[in-house]
């Protein structure tokens, strides 16, 4: 026998917008406190109400009469200002993602902003996040990351966006539709190496999740179109060796200031290059002066 459903209910909150995160494929990935929220806020926003409304009623969360407010990218600029005005008047409005976190490749960046602007609480449920989720079964480094959001549609402009990405020294985190993926990968093995470490996410958190793991190339050539979203975690590149002159002009400005030894510590850390080498390019340039 399954036990019953949970009713929520509604309890004082606090004025202010509250950005809530919600579960990008399974429902139980909802926070008690995205819940708490739902369940208690005066005003209820969302990207996409049916989604909302869905997810609301599967934790038992009653609307109570509370009307469910449509705020995307075709009217958020208009709707925020409806909304902000009800946080100003003392009310909580909360506002939900159709998947995932507010503002991350979502709607709310303009209404936060707004409310940020004046002066007026802004408050994060956080929770699911599908860059986060595809950081965490990647198994690529996660000290360091870059979320460039969704490439542009346009083969040349993709290139360019890639281009701009190869030298970046972070995980690079990517959105893709399942049409484009596949053009997506081939150009990236292109331009940022074949043989860069990457792993292709799709459908995380849902009934037919894959993770595949590999280098660009090998993901390239196994990858075709296919129904699902798709994050995909590419291994930040090689460091590029700094070229002599530029190393050797900071090593000639912090030995202004600072010890041979010091100074050739600090210019060997910031450049990544053998202290003892630098140590002995800054004995020389001190036995020169």
């Amino acid at each position: 026998m399954s036990s019953p459903v949970q009713v929520w209910e509604r309890k004082p909150l606090a004025a202010g917008l509250y950005l809530v995160s919600t579960p990008i494929g399974a429902a139980r990935d909802i926070t008690l406190r995205g819940l708490d929220i739902l369940a208690s806020a005066d005003v209820l926003a969302a990207e996409d109400t049916r989604t909302l409304r869905h997810l609301m009623e599967i934790h038992g969360v009653p609307l109570e009469g509370r009307t469910l407010v449509a705020c995307h990218d075709h009217n958020e600029g208009g709707v925020a200002a409806r909304l902000l005005a009800a946080v100003a008047a003392g009310k909580s409005v909360a506002y939900a993602s159709e998947a995932g976190t507010p503002l991350v490749s979502d709607p709310g960046f303009v209404l936060a902003r707004a409310a940020v602007a004046e002066g007026l609480p802004v408050l994060a449920a956080p929770g699911p996040s599908a860059v986060l989720a595809a950081l965490a079964v990647a198994g690529l480094p996660t000290d360091r990351f870059l979320f460039a959001g969704f490439p542009p549609s346009a083969q040349a402009a993709r290139r360019r966006f890639l281009e701009e990405l190869r030298d970046v020294q972070a995980t690079l985190v990517l959105y893709e539709s399942p049409k484009r993926i596949a053009a997506l990968l081939a150009e990236a093995a292109e331009v940022l190496g074949a043989g860069r470490q990457a792993a292709v996410c799709r459908e995380l958190t849902k009934r037919f999740e894959e993770v595949r793991r590999g280098t660009l190339g090998d993901l390239a050539a196994g990858t075709a179109e296919a129904r699902g979203e798709f994050v995909l975690v590419i291994d930040r590149g090689a460091e590029k060796a700094a070229d002599s002159a530029t190393w050797e002009e900071a090593l000639d400005h912090a030995l202004l200031t600072l010890s041979i030894k010091d100074a050739a510590a600090m210019v060997a850390e910031a450049f990544g290059l053998p202290r003892r080498d630098v140590y002995q390019v800054a004995l020389g340039r001190a036995k020169g002066r």
